[in-house]
């Protein structure tokens, strides 16, 4: 076992901070960042595994699918924030993406020691959670060897579901386990192991890219407006507005107004003022086009 995480890039001693101790804060934090900067542009050279993972995890949500984030520590928190951001930004159903971590809610805030290990624990929650060949289970691990991911992802792949695997190590167990796997390659931490820094930034930045990526492809951002967001709080409440008048161009209390008969749907109020309809008329438009905005105004003008 040791011999194995002793290859591991991520545990590796970084030459360019061997000093950091012996640093000033700014040096520090100079050094900090430079290594930083280095983590866009190795997840930059995935692209081709990130789009064929946002193009699989598209084909699986549009049939009814779901999608599933499997990760431990770092990784585990960083795939239940990015599920648990999709309802308020894109509107889905919390069904629809869902993040799980090793040891359950508690280890979200509290490190809950040794449940990464537990490779049957990873197949058992693939199992409670009812997972079927119709879905997608990502399985994020920075060593890409974490057994409960591992688990996971073995157990999803034996019922037919797809799998993808996150990792910040190159030619790593998840990769030989899973149909696609997305390897930026962030290099040594700038203190050594400790892989909430780069290596949970690429994650991130990998995260975004496929969530973002496969709700723009259903329909979910109109030019680069999230006009399906829950208007949950003060601040989207006043964003669903701006939203609203940017695309339609109308005064702010025609737009509160068409909201408030859309039940505060954007895309139904937008397609209200832009085709003259009424609430129920506008959402059966975009029913015909699969929720697509400007598909729907574009067809009813052509017609």
């Amino acid at each position: 076992m040791n011999s194995y995480f002793a290859q591991l890039t991520t545990e590796k001693i970084n030459p360019s901070t061997q000093s950091i101790d012996e640093c000033d804060t700014r040096e520090m934090l100079t050094l900090m960042n430079n290594e930083d900067q280095l983590v866009p542009v190795s997840v930059g050279k995935e692209i081709e595994s990130i789009a064929a993972a946002v193009d699989r995890l598209y084909e699986a949500l549009k049939d009814g699918g779901r999608m599933f984030y499997v990760g431990a520590g770092t990784s585990g928190r960083l795939g239940v924030l990015d599920a648990s951001e999709c309802p308020p930004t894109f509107g889905t159903d919390p069904e629809l993406v869902q993040g799980y971590i090793a040891g359950g809610d508690v280890a979200l805030r509290t490190a809950v020691e040794g449940c990464e290990d537990d490779a049957e624990a990873g197949e058992r929650l693939i199992d409670e959670k009812g997972v079927t060949a119709r879905d997608v289970v990502v399985g994020i691990t920075a060593s890409g060897s974490t057994p409960f991911v591992l688990g996971a992802i073995r157990r999803a792949k034996s019922i037919g579901a797809g799998t993808i695997g996150i990792t910040t190590n190159q030619n790593s167990r998840i990769e030989e386990a899973c149909d696609i796997c997305i390897a930026p390659n962030v290099g040594p931490e700038v203190v050594a192991g400790s892989t909430r820094l780069k290596s949970g930034t690429a994650q991130k930045l990998v995260l975004n890219m496929l969530t973002t990526g496969v709700m723009i492809k259903l329909g979910k951002v109109y030019n680069n407006l999230m006009v399906d967001l829950k208007a949950s709080n003060a601040k989207l409440y006043d964003r669903s507005i701006r939203i609203v008048r940017t695309v339609t161009g109308v005064p702010e209390q025609q737009a509160v107004e068409a909201l408030k008969q859309a039940n505060m749907q954007v895309k139904t109020a937008i397609m209200m003022i832009e085709t003259g309809t009424d609430a129920s008329q506008a959402e059966e438009l975009l029913r015909r086009h699969q929720g697509r905005l400007k598909a729907a105004i574009r067809s009813f003008k052509e017609a």
